[in-house]
């Protein structure tokens, strides 16, 4: 029964850890966390519990269901796990409320140690529009281990204002971070109050649906070619603004208005800076034709500041659809100063071939 009530814990904390695991470390370290973390009955027992206080982003604050006067908003990092602590405490730094239940905190399933390198924003809102004010938190985190190691990515929550309390809901939680709208917490704001969402990008099946939802259309980037094994099919480009973002998307769509494949060239990018290019031309010398993407893309830089990088994508066709690269960009770094010209030249000369015909890109940044 004892451990039956620890699996529950666990589960519900993101661990995941079953019985039959028998992981016996993990449910020790959790209980390890548990207790210190139930120890934290003031501000000052964080540090003595093995909490690290982010000062940065203490402060003062006015939550309406814990009376008139300003409470504490205080952030707290487990130094041994890297697991995050919200805490609420009054002028004389009695704990009024703590939690630990946050997305940052789950990254790694049946992990205690997690990803989590600060906090990249705090915004204080009533995102519900109920009256009360809600936390929006994102949080900045760095994978050590998988394919996306040493990259920064964002995380973010959103906890909901209850009498004394808050509570956080695992589905809007999911969908913000599943696709994207993590960017800000403007961005959060926009997909939690006011209902735009960049879901149907990722599940629409027609165009139809993408442009009955918001979806702007390139124009002067929209063609017609030939794919040998995909058929006939438009190149469609183009944006969804969630808040201050244009989210870029390329979709190839067939005669009858199906989406065949889609695309999104900027990654992780937050934000489509400005499109210099694209061209469905043959690549890899394989007598189909691929597609080439080059733009620039603005993100957030560790400080804070605005950060514009250039970026070339390349999708390679083959019979069942196409295969991002993963040779090219690691064999030329791409600048502010090339063109699509040039990259199409260099990308065949990766491959081993250069044609003597002209590369002419179907469209290039006036």
């Amino acid at each position: 029964m004892m451990i039956c009530s620890i699996m529950t814990i666990i589960y519900g904390a993101g661990l995941f850890v079953s019985a039959a695991d028998d992981d016996k470390e993990v449910l020790l370290q959790y209980q390890d966390f548990e207790a210190r973390f139930a120890a934290v009955e003031q501000v000052a027992d964080l540090v003595e519990q093995g909490f690290d206080i982010i000062e940065e982003q203490t402060f003062p604050v006015l939550l309406e269901s814990f009376g008139e006067e300003e409470v504490m908003f205080v952030p707290a990092m487990d130094a041994v796990y890297q697991r995050l602590l919200i805490l609420i405490a009054d002028e004389e730094g009695r704990i009024l409320y703590k939690c630990h239940q946050l997305s940052t905190n789950q990254l790694y399933p049946g992990q205690m140690k997690q990803p989590t390198r600060s906090i990249a924003a705090v915004s204080f809102q009533d995102a519900d529009n109920d009256g009360l004010t809600d936390i929006i938190l994102i949080t900045r985190c760095v994978n050590l281990t998988g394919d996306y190691v040493g990259k920064p990515y964002k995380v973010g929550d959103v906890l909901f204002q209850r009498e004394c309390g808050f509570y956080r809901d695992y589905r809007i939680s999911d969908k913000i971070n599943r696709f994207s709208m993590n960017k800000s917490a403007n961005c959060i704001v926009s997909f939690v109050r006011d209902g735009r969402s960049t879901e149907f990008l990722y599940t629409a099946s027609t165009e139809k649906e993408l442009l009955r939802k918001g979806f702007k259309v390139i124009e002067e980037q929209c063609y017609t070619r030939n794919f040998e094994k995909l058929g006939k099919l438009k190149v469609l480009p183009g944006v969804y603004r969630i808040s201050e973002y244009d989210v870029f998307m390329v979709y190839l769509i067939n005669e009858q208005g199906d989406i065949v494949w889609s695309f999104q060239p900027m990654g992780d990018y937050d934000n489509l800076y400005s499109l210099k290019g694209m061209t469905g031309k043959d690549m890899d010398g394989d007598g189909m034709k691929d597609l080439v993407v080059l733009a620039r893309y603005s993100c957030e830089g560790p400080q804070g500041e605005l950060l514009v990088e250039a970026k070339c994508s390349v999708y390679y066709q083959r019979t069942g659809g196409f295969d991002i690269d993963a040779g090219f960009e690691d064999y030329y770094q791409c600048t502010e100063e090339d063109t699509l010209e040039e990259l199409v030249n260099k990308i065949r000369e990766y491959w081993g071939w250069l044609p003597a015909l002209t590369v002419e890109p179907a469209y290039t940044e006036k």
